[in-house]
């Protein structure tokens, strides 16, 4: 299990950086679904299942789904990917790398000074739909009204 953990870690932060990497939006959006089956496969290993399976469900399923309708919807063509080549310059990642590097070492610094066990207690199926359909609806329903106007815009502006 332990190699399956280190494995998954592997291929979570192999297929991250190339999401990131990718010109073809069509390609960095099927290694972000493979990042986050990565990831659900490490929530799995660390025994938290029910998390493995929302993970997979609805990040790798639904929503993901949604960012390729929404991708093929748009159509961008060859000018958008003119554009984001432009954008891999070597200056255009250096203030980008050093924020990412400060925000690593002080993560690492948090995690140093942590003296609690990290994997927290088991949660079921029923507590989180007590949570999301008891007090929290209101933000899930606004979520998914974010969601929403995010692709009507999206469509609205790709329009012209």
């Amino acid at each position: 299990m332990i190699l399956l953990f280190y494995i998954a870690g592997a291929v979570a932060i192999a297929s991250t950086v190339c999401v990131i990497l990718q010109s073809n939006i069509v390609h960095a959006l099927i290694y972000l679904i493979l990042s986050l089956l990565a990831v659900a496969v490490v929530f799995y290993v660390l025994g938290a299942t029910f998390a493995a399976i929302l993970e997979a469900i609805v990040y790798a399923g639904a929503i993901m789904v949604l960012f390729l309708f929404v991708i093929m919807m748009l159509n961008l063509g060859q000018r958008s990917q003119d554009q984001e080549k432009s954008w891999m310059d070597a200056k255009a990642w250096i203030a980008p790398s050093i924020m990412a590097a400060v925000l690593l070492a002080q993560f690492l610094n948090v995690l140093s000074q942590y003296d609690y066990d990290l994997v927290p207690a088991e949660v079921g199926v029923l507590e989180v739909s007590a949570l999301l359909f008891g007090p929290y609806v209101l933000a899930v329903e606004l979520a998914s009204i974010l969601l929403l106007a995010g692709l009507v815009s999206a469509y609205h502006l790709a329009k012209k």
